[in-house]
């Protein structure tokens, strides 16, 4: 088994492009506000919250089935091309892996527009799983932002 992989999962979404680009830009707020079961606080511990380099600390709800707390540093943003990479520093997921890396992306294929997580990850293990569980919450994120864009 490999201790290094890539895990990706696509997302069809209704909602205009920009529209649901802005709620991932705007997930230090707009994320505990409107799903409560999945964070229970996004801090902003360095930078703005949105620029490379800027640090934040999730401290997520009952909905996130493997990590509780996590710190992640926004490495990357292109905003024209609605690319968003981070990266995991400190927090339960680094139990599991020494090096985690994730990706969202917003773009148009033929005629629908997909939202796309990747993740770059190490683990410290044979043992350790592919993290399934957590491009699992990812996509269901996906879904609940796009329905909540659906219902404004």
């Amino acid at each position: 088994m490999a201790l290094s992989g890539t895990l990706e999962v696509e997302v069809e979404i209704k909602s205009n492009p920009d529209e649901f680009w802005k709620r991932i830009r705007d997930s230090t707020e707009f994320f505990p506000k409107n799903f409560p079961h999945d964070y229970k606080s996004i801090e902003v511990l360095e930078g703005d919250g949105k620029a490379p380099g800027s640090v934040r600390l999730f401290t997520y709800g009952e909905g996130s089935p493997l990590v509780k707390k996590s710190k992640e540093r926004i490495e990357a943003v292109d905003e024209e091309k609605k690319i968003y990479v981070y990266r995991v520093i400190d927090g339960d997921l680094l139990k599991y892996y020494k090096e985690f890396e994730g990706s969202i992306s917003v773009f148009p294929k033929g005629d629908v527009t997909l939202a796309k997580w990747s993740a770059k990850f190490e683990k410290t293990s044979d043992e350790i799983p592919d993290p399934h569980a957590i491009k699992d919450f990812a996509s269901r994120n996906f879904q609940e932002i796009d329905a909540g864009i659906q219902k404004f």
